[in-house]
């Protein structure tokens, strides 16, 4: 039996009246069970034991990723609230059947990401756009016309108060007691930190959990070089918000460095403002330049919390987010070798065996997924952050459109570069046909993750825009294989799109695209199907945590 419109309706309408931040549940008799059609999507995510090779580190050190472990579990807790609301443990408790309940915490709440965000268990409403950020029953417009000086706040929710009258409040106080609890610890892990700069960047990021102002963080985690442990951790990504854009959610990856493969990437970064000025497209959309301060590591992670943990698994990090940092100091790129690893072998190899010709599956290779992966990241600090006619940041004016085409900039840019890079001789390994070939077995693995995230908008635009230009061509056996040079033409056409929409704050044009292009065509889906009937999981999950690290 399920909770009836009326009754889901009521309780949205007391949570917002209340400022209670609750997701919509079932009666307390009636326990929620799987909605039939997702039966077969229970097994779709491969678990992994998530470990690294931590002999190397001093017990100081290992009793420090013990403490950022423990912060992140709080950042686990915190981005529950934002996704679902505030019982998560008897939501989890209510449903019994254990397969359920772990397809269930995957996707932190009742909503299938990989899906579209479609409601998978019984009782529940669909997923609002704005999660728990705003009232549910807050319109845009209503947002828009408000006077609140807060409307476009990253570290804030907005509520309504005891009038009805839209409000805002701060993250520091909505969630003061955990953000103290997680800047506490982050505290006492810093008196264990030999490396100086570390030890001020946690203190610092103490700090910031305690009064919102993230960007003096920010800036002592660019000049964090050396040490061999890194945390990401705190309000970060504005993908939850898919109403606006505008609302970030609580995440951390806890991560050790592999020293030898950092040392392979170190030299990529200075060949930033150089192919700044090189991109395909008129000047005045590239007249900013990159950080010169930006590096590039490659790192083992040992913990996802949060946001980087729903749903599919982020291989790769490029940070901070605020356009300040970027453009003083650039961003840090952070490849997660070993989750990248694990998504290669488990998942892009097969899918390479089912839909890539027999003559170009030789060409998907590690090597080359790995450079994609990573040119991604490296390609956010390419193009142009600010507008080019007074609309504000690229962010603010493209609103919830912002996030999808940023990144579909960087897997554009990221090819760019890497054909610009490969003429130059700076990358030895491979040839173009690698990058290429593998980019597009990388392509069928991503649009599998649905076209409702910014990602997955992304993977939709540019396979459909690649079909139109012929980039791609697909024989009677529904097998794809690279056409170079449209490939190669496609690319700069689309990086000129994108960065023209970007730098002109076009929200409509940027609307019209995503709606043309954003979706998963017919063809498409047949093709998917074959990959789910072979049997190959759409992501990966982890076993992670303490005792599989053996701490």
């Amino acid at each position: 039996m399920k909770i009836t419109t009326l009754a889901i309706a009521l309780l949205f309408a007391t949570s917002t009246i209340s400022g209670c931040t609750d997701a919509p549940t079932t009666t307390e008799n009636v326990k929620p069970t799987l909605i039939p059609e997702y039966k077969d999507r229970l097994d779709i995510y491969q678990t992994i034991e998530l470990t690294a090779d931590l002999s190397h580190l001093t017990k100081e050190q290992k009793q420090m990723l013990g403490l950022l472990i423990e912060a992140s579990d709080i950042m686990d807790e915190l981005f529950w609230k934002q996704a679902y609301g505030d019982n998560k443990e008897a939501f989890l408790a209510s449903i019994t059947d254990e397969k359920v309940r772990k397809f269930t915490t995957i996707n932190y709440g009742p909503w299938d990401r990989l899906d579209g965000d479609k409601t998978f268990l019984t009782g529940y409403a669909p997923k609002q756009p704005g999660a728990q950020f705003y009232p549910t029953d807050m319109t845009k417009a209503e947002l828009e016309a408000s006077n609140l000086e807060d409307k476009k706040g990253l570290y804030s929710l907005i509520k309504r108060n005891e009038q009805g009258e839209l409000t805002s409040i701060a993250y520091s106080e909505a969630y003061s007691e955990e953000l103290n609890r997680a800047a506490v610890i982050l505290e006492k892990a810093s008196t264990l930190a030999k490396d100086k700069e570390f030890a001020n960047y946690l203190k610092m990021r103490a700090q910031a959990l305690r009064t919102d102002e993230y960007q003096a963080s920010d800036f002592a985690w660019m000049d964090m070089k050396n040490n061999p442990i890194d945390v990401v951790i705190g309000p970060i990504e504005t993908y939850e918000d898919q109403l606006f854009g505008y609302r970030t959610a609580f995440e951390s990856y806890v991560l050790v460095k592999d020293l030898s493969w950092s040392e392979k990437l170190a030299k990529y970064a200075a060949f930033l403002p150089e192919l700044q000025k090189g991109l395909p497209v008129h000047k005045k959309y590239k007249t900013e330049t990159p950080g010169s301060d930006a590096d590039l590591n490659a790192y083992d992670v040992i913990y996802y919390a949060g946001h980087s943990n729903a749903g599919s698994k982020t291989i790769a990090i490029n940070l901070p987010n605020d356009e300040t940092v970027q453009l003083e100091k650039g961003t840090r790129r952070l490849q997660l070798k070993n989750a990248m690893r694990a998504k290669y072998d488990a998942i892009l190899v097969p899918i390479a065996q089912e839909l890539i010709v027999p003559e170009q599956r030789k060409n998907v290779t590690f090597n080359a997924f790995f450079a994609n992966t990573m040119f991604h990241e490296v390609a956010h600090g390419l193009g142009i952050k600010n507008t080019i006619n007074d609309k504000g940041t690229v962010r603010q004016a493209l609103k919830e459109h912002a996030s999808a085409l940023e990144e579909g900039k960087a897997d554009i840019l990221g090819l760019y570069m890497i054909r610009q890079l490969l003429e130059k001789g700076a990358i030895e390994e491979g040839v173009l046909a690698d990058y290429y070939t593998t980019f597009l077995a990388g392509i069928f693995r991503s649009v599998r993750f649905g076209a409702s995230s910014a990602h997955g908008k992304a993977n939709m635009v540019r396979f459909n825009y690649f079909a139109k230009h012929k980039a791609f061509d697909r024989n009677e056996e529904g097998l794809y294989s690279v056409n170079m040079e449209k490939m190669s033409e496609a690319i700069d056409s689309l990086s000129a799109l994108i960065l023209e929409l970007q730098g002109n704050g076009d929200y409509q044009g940027v609307d019209n695209l995503v709606n043309d292009s954003g979706f998963i065509g017919e063809t498409l889906t047949q093709d998917l199907n074959k990959l789910s009937l072979a049997n190959i999981p759409v992501d990966i999950t982890f076993e992670q945590g303490k005792k599989t690290l053996g701490l």
